[in-house]
Parts: C-alpha cells; structure tokens; sequence
C-alpha cells in the first residue's frame, strides 16, 4: 500500500484517542507519540471459516475480535479503533473494535468499505467522510465518567425501580445465549405481506408497513411470547435509528460519527400478544415517524442539561433493542481477495434483547437475526417453528464490534 493510499485513509481520523480540553469536554486527540491504530496479528490454524459458521463454532468468535470487554470510555488511553487479522486454515478473520463514541454503524460500514477500496487497488476513496459535525450540533458539554455501582442504577447513579428486572427475583446478570436466525427472501416477503393484509381499523396507518417494521413486530411478538411475560408486564422495543436525514438540516450519507439515536416505543405484553401483529408493527411504525427533528432536539437538550453514560438497562424494560441494518452492504466489502464468507457481531453490546440485523448472504431481501436473549428465553424460541429457519448457533460495554470471514486466500503472516 502507498504512502498515497494510506494518507486516504487518515481522513477518518481514528488514529487518536479521546481526550479532554482545557474545560473538561471531550475531543479527539492526535500528537506524533501516538501509536495509532492498533493491529493483532494471530493464527488459529485449527479453525475452518465454516468451523465459525457452525452451531458449535462461533463461540470462538470472541478470540477473533480485540478489546472483549472494553468500554467506550477508555478511548482515553486505548486507540479509537483495534484491528485483529487471524491466519485460519483456509483463510482469514477481520476482526474490528471501534469506540462507539466516534462513529455509529453508518460511518463503520463507509470506512470498511473505503479500506477495501484501498486494498484492492484504488488510489483514493470514492466517498470522502463529511468531517464538519458541528453541523449537525455545536455544543460543548462536559461529562462524568464515573459509572454507577450499582448495577440496578439508573444512569445518573440513583434506583429506579423501572430499569430493575420485572420477572420476580430474575437474576441481574443472566445467562445469555445468541443464536442467528436467518430469513430467506420468501420468508421477509411472507411475513410483510401478512402484516400489511390487514391495516389497523381505527384509521391510524395510512402507509404500508416496512420489512423493517413488520420484521419488528414479528421479532417483538415472539420474543415477549418465549419470555413468558405476565399481560401487564410493559416491554419497550427500542429502535438505534440513524438521525442523518431527521435532522435540520439534514446530514449528508457520508457524515462521519455517531448520528444515531434510541427511539423508544412501549406496551403491555397481554396487548402485545393479544392483538394481530399489524398492533405491533404500527406501535413501532408510528413512535420512528414521530421521531423528527424536533424530536431529537428534545432529547439532545435534555441529555445535555443532565449529561449521563448510557447503559444496557437504558434501553427499556423487557426491551427488544435492534441495531445494526440489512441496508449496510457488508457482503460487499472486498478487501481483493474475495467477498466475505460471514459476517458477525462481537462479544460486546451484548445484553438480554439484543438484535443485530444483516444483510443475508444469499442477497436479495434476505436478512440475518442475530439476538441475544436469556437462556430460558432462548430454549422457548427456538422451539417455536414459526419464528425463522435456525441455520447458525453462537455461545458467546458498549463497543462497536464484528469479524469479517474470507475464504480461500493464502495468508503470509
């Protein structure tokens, strides 16, 4: 790689580390005694890319991306972004940490994409990042990072019974299992048209459901059933929505940072349940389109006149949280060697509810579900044919977090 075809790659600025400046509001930070972007080099030799697309496999995974465990706030004295390249027996693992704070999935996906653009030849990137973000917001805020001890706190430090767990003595910490279920294009295509067949009576949608929002109700549906709620237990479906179009005025795609925000919609589980999943799907439908730009300056000018650190527990009670997106072209980053075999999700934001969308590899309208749910929990929905075809099992902070596997190319190192 030239000199030339890396300075192109500067222009992403996560070659630094979080600072503070003089008034205690944090930055990034760059001087000559950095040491950049960290990168791993490791064999595993015994492992196949299909050994880590197995059931029995992907628990290795988590030896495949660094920093497992690490949390945003240590961008302070850890590099912005951590790159794992580990020689397989018939190919190799990307493994990529990012600190969330810097960028969200968006930004992620335009960087990997314009590092493999590089990679495979190009001089320069096709797409430059917008790096003006003040743009969007220019405000300073100062900000504690000192998390609560106690781990049925909210995030300013004080008990709330709302964030506690609602299941009786459920255990705070319990044992979670993910798994990925993956959708064909038939079953996506089935699974909106039954809820679009029947629109709500009282007149409240007046526009057809997305895949995104009828795989909502879906998911939300079947989750709440394997958790075995009681009907009056609320559960929040808790959507990380991309900002850059909702925004005044609206961000270009190429905003480079984290432009996202937690959009949060509530019910009870009897109701939930109770209703055909055309209820579910306009509950979600109707709380993302009510999210507008003054939407996100209430909730920016709240945050910022009571800064705090978001945990997992923020996402909601009984939460379905969904990140990630089928939109992100993640089969097709081409680092010249082949498109990837499989990609998946890290070890951290992980929590009860968790789910990653992906775009299938079969292509199309296909969509990979990964989700990480209680064990108890996981057991039920599986057991439910109704839900998806299972295809592939994993055992396996808040960090931005995946491996990238590619087949079939001889590595050096």
């Amino acid at each position: 790689m030239t000199l030339k075809q890396l300075s192109s790659l500067t222009v992403f600025e996560l070659a630094g580390r979080l600072g503070k400046d003089e008034e205690g509001v944090f930055r990034v930070e760059y001087d000559d005694d950095m040491e950049g972007v960290e990168v791993f080099e490791a064999l595993a030799e015994e492992l196949s890319t299909e050994d880590l697309l197995v059931e029995e496999g992907t628990a290795s995974l988590k030896g495949l991306i660094p920093y497992n465990g690490v949390l945003n706030l240590e961008g302070i004295h850890r590099p912005l972004l951590a790159i794992q390249l580990t020689k397989l027996k018939d190919g190799i693992a990307i493994g990529c940490a990012f600190n969330h704070v810097i960028l969200d999935g968006t930004s992620t996906w335009h960087f990997m994409s314009s590092w493999a653009e590089i990679c495979s030849g190009s001089d320069t990137i096709s797409i430059p990042p917008f790096l003006e973000r003040t743009k969007a917001r220019n405000t300073r805020v100062k900000l504690d990072l000192s998390p609560p001890a106690d781990p049925h706190a909210s995030s300013n430090g004080d008990f709330d019974p709302k964030v506690a767990p609602s299941n009786g003595d459920a255990n705070p910490d319990p044992q979670l299992r993910e798994r990925v279920f993956k959708f064909s294009e038939s079953a996506v295509d089935k699974i909106k048209s039954t809820v679009n067949a029947n629109p709500p009576s009282d007149g409240s949608n007046s526009k057809p459901f997305s895949t995104f929002q009828s795989l909502s109700a879906h998911i939300w549906r079947h989750v709440t059933r394997a958790r075995e709620l009681k009907p009056e237990d609320y559960t929040v479906y808790t959507v990380f929505a991309d900002c850059r179009k909702r925004v005044d005025p609206p961000m270009p795609e190429s905003y480079f940072g984290n432009l996202i925000q937690a959009i949060f919609t509530v019910t009870a589980a009897g109701l939930l349940l109770a209703n055909p999943p055309e209820f579910g799907a306009s509950t979600v439908q109707r709380a993302i389109e009510a999210h507008d730009s003054a939407a996100i300056e209430r909730r920016n000018s709240e945050w910022e006149h009571a800064p705090k650190i978001f945990q997992y527990k923020d996402a909601g009670v009984n939460c379905v949280a969904v990140g990630s997106s089928p939109r992100f072209k993640v089969y097709e980053v081409d680092f010249g060697f082949g498109k990837p075999e499989g990609v998946r999700s890290g070890g951290n934001n992980r929590f009860d509810g968790m789910v990653y969308l992906y775009q299938g590899k079969s292509g199309g309208r296909s969509i990979d579900v990964e989700i990480s749910l209680e064990a108890g929990a996981m057991e039920r929905i599986v057991t439910t044919s109704s839900y998806g075809i299972v295809i592939k099992t994993s055992k396996r902070a808040w960090k931005l977090e995946f491996a990238i596997l590619i087949k079939g190319i001889e590595c050096g190192f």
